[in-house]
């Protein structure tokens, strides 16, 4: 669904560009357990794209402030029926 080069025509999955999907996710009409299907899909483009580390690495978060606080704010965003 976020594949780079269709959903942007360019090669990097940009934090606005991952924003906006954020945003058009989150305003949708769409049931709950899509959008959270969505957002773990995101979260996953994010995590290829950015080598978000799978255990909390201090180093990496404050070299990364930026791409955290937007994986942090997608993962929080979920919902957990």
């Amino acid at each position: 669904m976020f594949a780079r080069k269709c959903a942007f025509g360019g090669n990097k999955l940009e934090l606005k560009n991952i924003n906006q999907i954020y945003e058009n996710i989150i305003h949708s009409k769409l049931a709950n357990d899509v959008k959270d299907q969505q957002l773990a899909e995101l979260m996953t483009a994010m995590e290829k794209e950015y080598s978000i580390p799978l255990l909390r690495d201090q180093e990496w978060e404050n070299q990364n402030r930026k791409v955290i606080a937007m994986y942090r704010k997608i993962s929080e965003s979920r919902i957990f029926d």
